[in-house]
């Protein structure tokens, strides 16, 4: 047997599992009764609101300076697709 008909078997026995993993999972979920997805609910909504009640130290949070640059240049390029675009919209209208 040559290899590519080995990598085809396992592309295609890859697919198979992947498949039955998601069918799995999908009857997992789908046995769960509408109140018990409601008391799921309510408790991660509960843990949730616990955890925002929780106070957090403070941080000193500094942006770094590539994101500062990333952040100039995509206002420079908005900025500029804008006064383009004011431009193509005035010579529009002028005709």
């Amino acid at each position: 047997m040559r290899w590519w008909k080995a990598l085809g078997v396992a592309a295609f026995v890859g697919v198979a599992a992947t498949g039955v993993v998601i069918a799995r999972d999908e009857r997992r979920r789908r046995a769960y009764t509408p109140e018990q997805v409601r008391e799921r609910l309510r408790e991660r909504a509960a843990q949730a609101g616990a955890m925002e009640d929780e106070p957090r130290p403070e941080e000193n949070v500094v942006t770094p300076s590539w994101r500062r640059r990333l952040y100039g240049v995509a206002k420079a390029v908005q900025n500029s697709g804008a006064a383009a675009l004011g431009w193509l919209r005035g010579r529009i209208d002028a005709v």
